[in-house]
């Protein structure tokens, strides 16, 4: 018999809809596949220089449960650097991947009782964590005609004496949105004043188009800072996703209650990637200016595609590599007599019937909304893109 936890917890939809795309690619089936959130790109070769060195030279071994000294002072030179805030070794953990540090953070804050504040749209994974957790999400329905911002009333809302913290994404996934300062500036204020954490995932930092600047709610106020624990990694900036690399920088009480979690379940993450990871983050960073380039191409055709269907709405991201295109006038439609009644309803046709995968909204808590990852070929791109013209056009 299964716990409840685990039975009542369901896989990750974006990985479900990576494995069947694969499924039908094993069949000999064409797929055009937006699901999968990594770049297409290869790891840089200095990166992999560093891990072969360290295969070659026998860097195999355990290291500290919490991460090499090495790679947290590289984190720590990187916070400084490109965000203007000082940690200290005993304020950093390495993890192993993004998702690992935001577990950790979540089993060593939240509990029973505690209730958790999720901006929708979100991250597929932070309800659930929440849920693992002992604490309860509460969502907080943002609009694209506000681009997606967290507003007074909200906070006003929402915020009450069992509030344990607010979760940031920005850039996010799946929208592509940020928050501006203005906005940072509130949640901060609120934090302060009600006395909650500011959990702020900051993963895509460096992936922004537009001359739009990242600035991190941690370095705006030190009473920001002091509740805040920033959720990173080098997955999506260094097309690293494999490597299974992220870190974490907060309140040092925090960081420790992380560490002993990650001493009793994972240990350490490997130490071929932590090697990896120091040349990611002190070495050359123009790689990162070459994805963007070819992102920023890719997101303004896909932008400007789905402006083109009738119906369709579809907002511009800031930064990541998602769009969320709003396909609400479909759900009333029908394909060849099939009702589309919802986005997953819509998902399914559009895998089966024009072999396309994209992931559904209400995955993200919006109900009505696709998410398509531009993480992938300019050639599947525009296939994928004529498919779902050709579907919306046959949906009447």
């Amino acid at each position: 018999m299964l716990s409840k936890r685990a039975a009542s917890l369901k896989p990750s939809p974006t990985l479900a809809i990576s494995a069947k795309e694969k499924a039908l690619k094993a069949q000999g089936i064409d797929i055009a596949g937006f699901g999968a959130g990594e770049p297409d790109f290869d790891t840089p070769e200095h990166i992999k220089k560093a891990a072969i060195d360290a295969i070659n030279g026998g860097f195999t071994k355990y290291t500290p449960a919490a991460g090499m000294e090495q790679l947290k002072d590289a984190v720590i030179e990187k916070f400084k650097r490109d965000n203007g805030l000082e940690y200290k070794r005993d304020e950093i953990i390495i993890s192993c991947g993004g998702k690992h540090s935001l577990f950790n953070l979540f089993q060593s804050l939240f509990g029973e009782g505690d209730e958790v504040l999720i901006p929708a749209p979100y991250w597929v994974s932070y309800p659930p964590m929440v849920e693992l957790a002992g604490a309860t999400p509460v969502i907080m329905d943002t609009s694209e005609k506000e681009d997606y911002q967290i507003t007074e009333a909200m906070l006003r809302k929402y915020i009450t004496l069992r509030t344990k913290a607010i979760i940031l994404n920005y850039p996010s996934n799946p929208v592509g949105s940020v928050y501006y300062r203005e906005s940072l500036e509130l949640i901060g204020k609120y934090a302060a004043e009600h006395n909650f954490f500011i959990v702020s995932d900051e993963i895509y930092e460096k992936l922004v188009y537009d001359d739009y600047k990242h600035v991190s709610i941690a370095s705006m106020d030190k009473a920001f800072r002091d509740r805040t624990i920033v959720c990173h990694g080098v997955s999506k900036t260094y097309a690293m996703t494999g490597w299974r690399i992220g870190f974490a920088a907060g309140p040092k009480d925090i960081i420790q209650a992380m560490s002993n979690i990650q001493s009793q379940s994972t240990s350490n993450p490997t130490s071929i990637s932590q090697m990896a990871s120091i040349a990611a983050l002190n070495g050359p960073q123009d790689c990162i200016a070459d994805m963007l380039v070819e992102f920023k191409k890719r997101k303004d055709f896909l932008v400007e595609g789905f402006r083109s269907i009738d119906g369709v709405t579809c907002y511009d991201p800031r930064g990541a590599f998602y769009v969320f295109p709003n396909f609400s006038a479909f759900m009333k439609k029908r394909y060849k007599g099939r009702p589309v009644k919802t986005s997953a309803g819509l998902t399914e046709i559009l895998l089966e019937e024009f072999h396309t995968a994209v992931v559904p909204g209400i995955e993200f808590g919006k109900e009505g909304y696709l998410r398509l990852s531009f993480a992938t070929s300019m050639e599947i791109i525009q296939k994928g893109l004529d498919r779902i013209k050709k579907a919306a056009a046959e949906m009447k």
